[in-house]
C-alpha cells in the first residue's frame, strides 16, 4: 500500500461485535510488526515517522483509552487466531528498558485453559476449606501458596482508602455485605477462573531486572490490552493468579530466573452481566510540587 492521504474516518463507535470463528493457528515465534491499524484502515509502518502526531480523523486517542475497562464476566467466543497474533504484534511496540524485554508471556486456550481453571480452583477451594476448619479447630495448617510475589500483602495506608473504595463497587454489584464471608469468596474464586475468558494470560519477569523487567512488562500489557480493545477484545489484569505458580508451572516451559507477576483475561464481554457496567473511579495524576 502506498502512502496516501487517508480516507476520511468516522467517529470511533462502540466496540465491534465478536468477530467469526476462525481456524486456530499456533502464534509464530517472532513476531515482526510491519503494518498498523488506524481508523480500521490498514496502514504500513513506512507511512509512519518519528514525530508524526494522528490527528482526530485518524484516531482518537483518548476516546479508545477511556473505552478500555477491566472485563469481569466473559462470553464464550473464541478469538481468532489471527486477530490474537495481530494483537501480540502490537505489544511487540511498547518501549522496554536498554531494549532487554525482560519478561515472558505465557497464553492459555482451550483444553489447556481448562486444566488450568480446575488446578487453581482446587487450590482456591482447599484454602477456603482450611479456613473454616480452622475456625473450629486452630491447629488446623492453611496451606501455604507458591507464589512469587506477596500478592495478598496489606497495602499501604496511603493507597488502602482506593482499595477499599474499588471493593466496595465490585461486591456492591454483587450484593454482598462485607460480614458476607462466603459471598465474597464467592466472588473471589471468579479470578482463579479468568472470569471464564477465553485466553488465559500470564506475565513472568527476570528477578534479575527487576524492578525495570515489571516496568517493561506493565508498558507491553497496557499497550496489548489497548490493541486488544482498538480490535474489540476486552481485558482484565489478574494478579490474583500470581498467588500460586504451581498450576503454570504444569503447564509450560518457563526459563529459570523469570517470576510470575501477574495473569490476565482477553475475550468478548459478557453486556449481561451486571459487574461490566462497573466503573472504578479514575483520579488524575497527582503531580509533584516544586521545591
Amino acid at each position: 500500500m502506498r502512502c496516501m492521504a487517508p480516507p476520511e474516518a468516522p467517529p470511533i463507535l462502540p466496540p465491534a461485535p465478536p468477530l467469526p470463528l476462525a481456524p486456530k493457528a499456533k502464534a509464530p515465534e517472532a513476531l515482526v510488526v510491519t503494518t498498523a491499524v488506524v481508523s480500521r484502515t490498514l496502514w504500513p509502518m513506512s507511512c509512519f515517522r518519528p514525530g508524526m502526531t494522528l490527528n482526530a480523523e485518524m484516531n482518537d486517542f483518548s476516546a479508545l483509552t477511556a473505552s478500555r475497562r477491566s472485563t469481569r464476566a466473559f462470553t464464550d467466543q473464541e478469538i481468532p487466531a489471527e486477530l490474537l497474533d495481530a494483537i501480540l504484534a502490537d505489544a511487540t511496540t511498547a518501549p522496554s528498558w536498554s531494549n532487554t524485554r525482560a519478561f515472558r508471556v505465557a497464553l492459555a486456550t482451550g483444553e489447556r485453559a481448562a486444566r488450568l481453571r480446575e488446578h487453581y480452583g482446587r487450590l482456591f477451594d482447599e484454602e477456603i476449606e482450611a479456613h473454616a476448619r480452622k475456625a473450629k479447630d486452630p491447629t488446623v495448617e492453611i496451606p501455604v501458596s507458591d507464589g512469587d510475589f506477596p500478592v495478598r500483602k496489606r497495602y499501604p495506608d496511603e493507597v488502602r482508602p482506593a482499595q477499599i473504595e474499588v471493593a466496595k463497587l465490585l461486591y456492591g454489584i454483587h450484593g454482598i455485605e462485607r460480614a458476607d464471608i462466603e459471598g465474597r469468596n464467592r466472588v473471589n474464586r471468579r479470578n482463579v477462573t479468568a472470569f471464564d475468558a477465553p485466553v488465559m494470560g500470564f506475565v513472568f519477569v527476570h528477578e534479575d531486572m527487576l524492578p525495570w523487567s515489571a516496568m517493561d512488562a506493565g508498558l507491553m500489557l497496557q499497550t496489548l490490552f489497548l490493541s486488544a480493545k482498538s480490535r474489540g477484545v476486552d481485558s482484565c489484569p489478574i494478579g490474583f493468579l500470581a498467588i500460586w505458580r504451581e498450576p503454570v508451572e504444569a503447564e509450560f516451559e518457563i526459563p529459570e530466573g523469570y517470576r510470575l507477576i501477574t495473569g490476565f483475561a482477553l475475550g468478548y464481554a459478557d453486556p449481561e452481566a451486571p459487574i461490566n457496567a462497573m466503573q472504578a473511579p479514575r483520579p488524575p495524576i497527582q503531580l509533584l510540587e516544586g521545591k
